[in-house]
């Protein structure tokens, strides 16, 4: 008989532990924002989206690349604004500027080559020197 009460008490501790376990969810995780909700900034409702990433203009060509993609930059007066900015951390041609922007992302026309996105810079938020370490430009020298 003790036996028994000793199962069953075990048996009972481990229900209840098991129970505890499946009420207490994370209650944590962030809430996403609706699209339609009011809760919404201007900033979040205008279609543009934050990037952050390093930047380079060379020879008619701009991108930027962030930790997750690679744009193509629209070639306008706010990339050139840009550019002209991110001069002043550059010691090659070559060379990236970490950037901040706010932009529109499009898809690239289909007959056109180059990276599969496009983002036309609507907004400039901040620009600075890359960390050199990361800067991977192989130069070639003859000698």
């Amino acid at each position: 008989m003790k036996k028994l009460a000793i199962l069953l008490m075990i048996s009972i501790v481990f229900m209840s532990c098991k129970n505890e376990s499946k009420t207490e969810e994370t209650t944590t995780e962030t809430e996403a924002i609706d699209m339609d909700s009011p809760n919404r900034t201007s900033k979040q409702n205008d279609g543009l989206t934050l990037l952050n990433g390093e930047f380079v203009y060379y020879e008619n060509a701009a991108v930027l690349q962030t930790h997750r993609e690679v744009y193509g930059v629209v070639l306008d007066d706010k990339m050139m604004e840009l550019n002209n900015m991110a001069e002043a951390y550059k010691k090659e041609p070559t060379d990236y500027a970490t950037v901040s922007i706010r932009g529109k992302v499009v898809p690239k026309p289909e007959n056109e080559e180059g990276w599969p996105f496009r983002v036309e810079i609507k907004e400039i938020l901040s620009v600075s020197a890359s960390n050199p370490e990361t800067n991977n430009v192989v130069k070639l020298e003859s000698k």
